[in-house]
């Protein structure tokens, strides 16, 4: 068997693997019996019926808001953590911050949350809705302080030293040049913050209080008494704001280069 083909049969059986039982999940969403594993024809009766489901839909509002606001707020801190790591090469305690920020992305998450959940009880803070962002701004921001670094290791300095010589602020070029540049990066991380933060149960189940139950943590606890239709259906709805969220960023970004390499090849022949 030829190399190629032998390349394409793995990659296709990858693809299956991954990507099969979400479309079972979807399709299964779309089911008119009750019974999850029974095909009972096509209704979107589960849809109509997610609706009145308060505690699924509570738990699905306080899942996004905390998605939103952490995978922000680690957006900015980790950019910030990126800055300092590639543009002060020696600074006091320069390897135990860089070790600080990659630290949660080999410590298991039982250990981060028990290490959360201590110190909210020394502290006296009552666990609830903060709490919860506050944990996945901590555990997102590493992520996205790779991703915004791996852009920072190939900008072109030359850039921001140019607009620092015509009199541009320091501040001010970040602003109109540092960080348009480097906003597919940045858009990037957001993206995997927020996506991690919508997928994390193990952190939450730690740093969660009364009235401050996400999604995962909601279904994980019904699905132990058996899955119902109406969860198939807010999961499709999930997978279908994820997959419109990436392709709009991936358009965006695509659309930030392209301008990019616009600007520098009118700037080239100027």
């Amino acid at each position: 068997m030829k190399r190629g083909k032998l390349d394409t049969i793995i990659l296709t059986l990858c693809f299956a693997f991954l990507y099969i039982p979400i479309i079972i999940l979807v399709i299964y969403s779309f089911n008119a019996s009750k019974l999850v594993t029974v095909w009972g024809g096509f209704s979107l009766h589960w849809y109509s019926s997610l609706w009145s489901n308060e505690g699924l839909m509570d738990a699905a509002w306080i899942t996004l808001r905390v998605a939103l606001l952490s995978a922000t707020i680690g957006t900015i801190l980790g950019t910030l953590a990126a800055l300092s790591l590639t543009r002060f090469a020696r600074f006091p305690g320069r390897m135990l911050f860089s070790g600080m920020i990659y630290a949660p992305l080999v410590m298991p998450e039982v250990i981060t949350g028990l290490s959360l959940l201590l110190l909210f009880v020394s502290i006296g803070v009552d666990r609830g809705f903060w709490t919860v962002v506050i944990a996945h701004t901590t555990f997102t921001m590493c992520y996205v302080a790779i991703v915004v670094q791996s852009r920072l290791l190939t900008f072109d300095r030359s850039l921001e030293e140019a607009a620092l010589d015509l009199g541009c602020p320091p501040v001010k070029t970040f602003f109109r040049i540092t960080l348009p540049l480097i906003m597919p990066g940045v858009v990037a991380g957001w993206m995997l913050a927020f996506s991690l933060s919508l997928d994390d149960l193990v952190i939450a189940s730690f740093t969660t209080g009364p009235g401050a139950t996400t999604l995962p943590i909601k279904i994980y606890s019904q699905v132990r008494l058996g899955v119902t239709p109406e969860i198939n259906a807010i999961c499709t709805i999930l997978i279908a704001l994820v997959t419109v969220g990436v392709i709009c960023a991936s358009i965006a970004s695509k659309r930030t280069e392209l301008q990019r390499m616009r600007d520098e090849h009118a700037a080239a022949r100027g």
